[in-house]
């Protein structure tokens, strides 16, 4: 059945008839198809994406008269975390500067 060499396999489409004469770029090119189906299927499905695993956990808090981002960094950040890096992560998180703070405003919080 496969007695022939790849220099002579021929197959008819739509009624043209197509030989492999050059062995090395078929191959490449069909590995080549299957690597990019196998890559946007997998894109598509969002098999490749790590963010469902990860999915960060918040807190709410009400700003009390008197807090701080600071004060609510020490309360709520553990405690080996750099306290500047603290502040800025509440800081881009809430999208607030520590001047806008406010009591009654609702702030997110990460756990850790």
């Amino acid at each position: 059945m496969f007695a022939v060499g790849w220099e002579e396999i021929a197959m008819t489409i739509a009624g043209k008839r197509y030989r492999v004469k050059a062995r090395g770029r078929f191959i490449f090119f069909v590995t080549f198809m299957i690597i990019i189906t196998v890559m946007t299927a997998t894109t598509l499905m969002g098999l490749n994406n790590v963010d469902g695993l990860t999915q960060p956990e918040y807190i709410e808090i009400i700003v009390e008269p008197g807090d701080t981002l600071w004060n609510l960094a020490r309360q709520h950040m553990p405690n080996n975390t750099d306290i500047r890096r603290a502040v800025h992560t509440l800081s881009t998180l809430n999208e607030i500067a520590a001047h806008e703070l406010k009591a009654g405003q609702t702030l997110i919080i990460p756990v850790w």
